[in-house]
C-alpha cells in the first residue's frame, strides 16, 4: 500500500487555510485542496502497516477508534497514490454514502487511529477522501441511478439529516419507493442548519439531494411528523417507517434569571443565521443578532466552537466560551494510549479566529454560570460565573464538577448561547410513534439492531445513539437500511 517507506521521506502536508483576516469577513469554506500531485504524495505515506486500525471502527474505553463506516482506507490511499482516482472513488463508495460531508466535518477518527500517527504525523486520510470525492463530482462519476425495477414497497423516512439521507439512498437503490419528511424548510437536518456554511457549504448538500431526487427519492419539507401528520397515518400509507429525527432536545442551564431576553440555544442561533443567509443568497448578513455585543457561549464542544466563529463573523464585541471540564493536556497521558481517541488540547478554527481578533483563546475552563443578571427591561446584561472542582462520588466513583463557593465573578453578557449538548429525542415524536425509549430517551431497539418496539418502525442516527458524529450517523443509516430491506423482502442484498 502506498510507496514503500514514503512515510519516512515525505512529511505530512495538508491544504492551505485562508487567513483569519480574510475568512472572518465571509461565510465561505476556508479549507483549500492540495494539487492532485501533492495529494498523491500524501497518499504514498500510507505505510502498509498490516493491521489497519484506521478502518477498525470500534469503541475503545468508551470512545470510537477508527472509521465507523469501515472504509478500506489503505486500498483507497494506494489508488490515490497511483493516480487511479476513479477507482479510488468506486472503492470508497462501496462503504461510504457521502464522503463530501465527512471530508469536511468529520474529526477524522481514522487519522487518530493511524499506525503512522503513533510515532509520527498521521496519514492525511481526510484530505485524501476529499480529493477523491471532489474529483469524482468534477468528472461526472457520482451517480444515483434510478432503479430499473421497483419492488412496490413504500418507505417513509422521518428526518433528512445524515442518517436519514443514508437510509433513503440505499433503500431507493434497492427499488423501494422512499419519501423523506423534513420539518424544516430545506433538506439536510443538522447538516443544513446545525453546521455553519464555512465548515460545510450548503451547495454541497444541494448537489447530493438533487441526485437523490433525480433518482426517485421524494422529499417533503415543512412537515413536522408527530404534529402536522401523525405516525398512525404514515403506518397506513407506508410498508415501513424509519425515525431519523436526531437528538435535538437541548440541555438547558437552569440558573436564576434564565428568562432574560438574549439567551438562546446554540443550534437555534446557528439555524437562524444560516436561514437568513440562505434566504437572501448570502446578500444579507444578520449582523443585528450580535454586532457590538458581548457574547458568552456555554459549552466547549464543536457546536460551541461554531458559535464562536459565527459570532466573530457577525462582529461581536467580545466572545467568551465556558467549559465545565479542566483544560486537556497538550500531549497524550499514559492513561490515554493510542489508538484511543486522543484527549488532548485542540485549537479549532473558531478559537484561532478569536486569538486573531481579540488576542486570546476564548475558552475559560472549570467554570459555569451561576446566575443571569437582567436590566430593568428584562434584557441580559451580565452573567455570574462560578469556578468548579472535580470530586469523586464515593458510592459510584463518578467524577462530578461541583461549584466552589466564594469564587463568583461577573462578566458583561448581552447574548448567551447555550451549547451544553443534548438530552436525546424530543418527546412529541416518541409519544406519537409510541416507541419505547431507554433511560437517556434514545429510542430503544434490540441489541445491535434498528427495529423499535413497534412493528414496521425502525430508527437510526442520533435518535438511536444519542448525540454523536456525522460519520456514525451515516453508518447507522446504512445499517438500518439493510434491516428495513430484510423486513420488506425477507432478505437483503444491500
Amino acid at each position: 500500500m502506498g510507496q514503500m517507506s514514503a512515510f519516512l521521506k515525505i512529511e505530512r502536508e495538508v491544504g492551505k487555510v485562508r487567513s483569519e483576516i480574510e475568512r472572518i469577513n465571509d461565510f465561505g469554506e476556508f479549507h483549500e485542496r492540495l494539487s492532485l500531485n501533492k495529494q498523491r504524495n500524501q497518499a504514498a505515506r500510507c505505510m502498509d502497516c498490516g493491521v489497519a486500525f484506521c478502518q477498525n471502527g470500534n469503541m475503545i474505553s468508551g470512545m470510537m477508534s477508527g472509521c465507523p463506516l469501515h472504509n478500506l482506507i489503505p486500498e483507497m490511499n494506494d489508488l490515490v497514490y497511483r493516480g487511479r482516482m476513479g477507482e479510488a472513488y468506486y472503492r470508497l463508495s462501496m462503504t461510504h454514502s457521502f464522503p463530501e460531508f465527512t471530508s469536511r466535518v468529520c474529526p477524522a477518527l481514522c487519522e487518530a487511529a493511524c499506525t503512522c500517527g503513533l510515532h509520527d504525523e498521521a496519514i492525511s486520510i481526510k484530505e485524501n477522501e476529499k480529493a477523491v470525492i471532489e474529483y469524482a463530482f468534477e468528472n461526472g462519476l457520482v451517480e444515483e441511478k434510478t432503479p430499473h425495477v421497483r419492488t412496490g414497497k413504500r418507505v417513509a423516512v422521518v428526518g433528512s439529516g445524515p442518517s436519514g439521507l443514508a437510509v433513503c439512498q440505499l433503500l431507493n437503490r434497492r427499488g423501494h419507493d422512499v419519501t423523506v419528511y423534513e420539518r424544516n424548510d430545506r433538506v439536510g437536518g443538522l447538516l443544513r442548519y446545525g453546521i455553519p456554511n464555512m465548515k460545510l457549504d450548503k451547495s454541497v448538500i444541494d448537489r447530493r439531494v438533487k441526485l437523490l431526487e433525480n433518482a426517485g427519492v421524494k422529499f417533503i419539507c415543512n412537515v413536522n411528523v408527530g404534529k402536522d401528520i401523525h405516525m398512525s397515518e404514515l403506518k397506513k400509507q407506508y410498508d415501513a417507517v424509519v425515525l431519523a429525527c436526531g437528538a435535538s432536545k437541548a440541555r438547558d442551564i437552569n440558573a436564576p434569571g434564565r428568562d432574560a431576553t438574549g439567551i438562546y440555544f446554540a443550534v437555534d442561533f446557528l439555524t437562524n443565521v444560516t436561514k437568513k443567509l440562505l434566504d437572501s443568497n448570502f446578500k444579507n448578513v444578520p449582523y443585528e443578532l450580535v454586532k457590538d455585543k458581548n457574547v458568552v457561549i456555554i459549552g466547549g464542544g464543536d457546536t460551541g466552537n461554531d458559535c464562536v466563529a459565527t459570532s466573530i463573523r457577525l462582529k461581536a464585541k467580545s466572545v467568551t466560551q465556558l467549559e465545565m471540564m479542566p483544560q486537556p493536556p497538550k500531549t497524550r497521558l499514559e492513561s490515554n494510549a493510542w489508538p484511543e481517541w486522543p484527549k488532548v488540547l485542540k485549537v479549532d478554527y473558531g478559537q484561532e479566529e478569536s486569538i486573531y481578533k481579540f488576542g486570546k483563546d476564548p475558552r475559560v475552563y472549570q467554570v459555569t454560570v451561576k446566575e443571569f443578571i437582567k436590566d430593568k427591561k428584562g434584557s441580559l446584561k451580565e452573567v455570574v460565573l462560578i469556578s468548579l472542582e472535580a470530586k469523586k462520588e464515593p458510592k459510584t466513583g463518578r467524577i462530578s464538577m461541583l461549584p466552589i463557593e466564594g469564587t463568583e465573578k461577573k462578566i458583561p453578557a448581552d447574548i448567551v448561547l447555550i451549547a451544553a449538548g443534548f438530552l436525546g429525542t424530543e418527546s412529541y415524536i416518541v409519544d406519537d410513534a409510541k416507541v419505547e425509549v431507554d433511560a437517556r430517551t434514545n429510542v430503544k431497539t434490540a441489541i445491535d439492531g434498528h427495529k423499535t418496539s413497534v412493528d414496521g418502525v425502525f430508527t437510526a442516527g442520533d435518535m438511536h445513539l444519542g448525540q454523536s458524529l456525522v460519520v456514525r450517523a451515516i453508518a447507522e443509516g446504512r445499517a438500518c437500511a439493510k434491516e428495513v430491506d430484510e423486513y420488506l423482502m425477507g432478505y437483503s442484498n444491500l
